[in-house]
């Protein structure tokens, strides 16, 4: 989601005379805690593992399907593993990587009429770019969602704010993302004044903490940013001069989703490619941390090879797992633990593994770059 600064500049000297919009009414009775974390209640964490958008702007689906997955826990009373499709949500709610984004109400919507499958229906390709052909979710898809029954928007006030995070869970905001915060090591983030602005984004607040003044906020780039994914960001950084909420797609900018229904745990393969991962270099089938990882003629995260390198794969419910290259079936596989070599020419290709047990299949897919063999 980018913008350019003029225009982040006009909107900040606006702030001041702009009221926020609230449509989610405060309960003056309601006594709120003064630390709360949907990471830590009673114990329980109920949140899903982080996960890193990249190189795609898909932050708005990120941040819904965090939100969802937390409730679907929740409302099961543990975790359950449960990992939904921010691709699917993204392009099926009429997102593009060219347009920088997809616009949060309309996906908000779709979680509504449509819901969002498990994430074999549709991987996350993690590419920089929109498909040539639509991308599709595996057939039967629709029987696999997970649906919301409402959303709305919370008004910037910290009172309300924490209501609303208490009583329907994560909320998706929308921030305005300066340097300084996306170079966030840890400790509680108040932006610098004149801090160079770099992007609109989209994350979720999962938590508060009175004591230190804070909201728990969580990205969608990977346990390496921030303190394990997520940022402390002190109540006083919104403000009329280093605002960080923003109403980009109306409203106030801060949003709640509630009422998830549907078929939480369908029973359908869960399929992951674990090597070769994103962001290492495979060295005749050593793996090393990637250096230089912005190279201009290598598509960003995707795993660079130098020889051949087993491609291994961790699936569940699964009766059988088939490997392809390139749209081309190289090797079917029966037998757990499910691994096939990779041997293949100079360049870029793509990895597809397909996954199938008696009611459904799933799927994976990774991009690698090949730099000798």
């Amino acid at each position: 989601m980018k913008f350019r600064v003029l225009i982040f500049i006009l909107l900040m000297l606006l702030l001041v005379v702009i009221p926020p919009i609230s449509s989610s009414p405060v309960n003056d009775s309601l006594e709120l805690p003064t630390k709360f974390c949907w990471c830590d209640i009673d114990g329980i964490d109920y949140t899903t593992p982080v996960k890193n958008q990249a190189p795609a702007p898909t932050c708005e689906a990120y941040a819904l399907v965090q939100a969802v997955e937390t409730l679907v826990q929740y409302q099961i009373g543990q975790p359950c593993g449960i990992d939904l499709s921010e691709t699917h949500l993204y392009f099926y709610a009429n997102g593009t990587v060219a347009r920088g984004g997809v616009h949060l109400q309309d996906a908000a919507n779709y979680l509504i009429d449509h819901g969002v499958p498990d994430e074999g229906c549709f991987p996350d390709p993690h590419r920089p770019y929109d498909p040539e052909t639509p991308y599709e979710s595996v057939e039967g898809w629709e029987n696999r969602t997970v649906k919301i029954s409402e959303w709305g928007w919370v008004d910037q006030r910290t009172d309300a704010m924490k209501q609303a995070l208490v009583e329907h869970g994560p909320l998706i905001v929308c921030i305005i993302q300066r340097k300084d915060f996306l170079t966030y090591k840890g400790g509680i983030y108040t932006p610098r004044r004149w801090q160079d602005i770099e992007s609109g984004h989209v994350v979720t607040i999962v938590g508060y903490d009175d004591e230190q003044e804070c909201w728990i906020y969580r990205n969608s780039a990977g346990t390496g940013w921030g303190e394990d994914g997520y940022a402390r960001v002190s109540y006083s950084a919104h403000n009329p001069y280093t605002p960080i909420l923003w109403p980009f797609y109306g409203g106030s900018g801060v949003m709640y989703v509630d009422g998830v229904y549907g078929n939480f745990q369908p029973g359908a393969p869960q399929v992951y490619i674990t090597s070769p991962q994103r962001d290492y270099t495979y060295f005749f089938g050593r793996e090393l941390p990637m250096f230089f990882p912005q190279i201009a003629f290598i598509q960003k995260r995707a795993p660079r090879i130098f020889g051949t390198v087993p491609v291994i794969v961790d699936a569940k419910d699964t009766d059988n797992v088939t490997f392809y290259l390139d749209g081309e079936q190289q090797f079917f596989d029966d037998e757990s633990p499910f691994e096939w070599t990779l041997d293949t020419t100079k360049g870029l290709h793509t990895i597809e593994v397909i996954a199938q047990n008696s009611q459904y299949i799933s799927k994976d897919v990774l991009d690698i770059y090949i730099v000798y063999n």
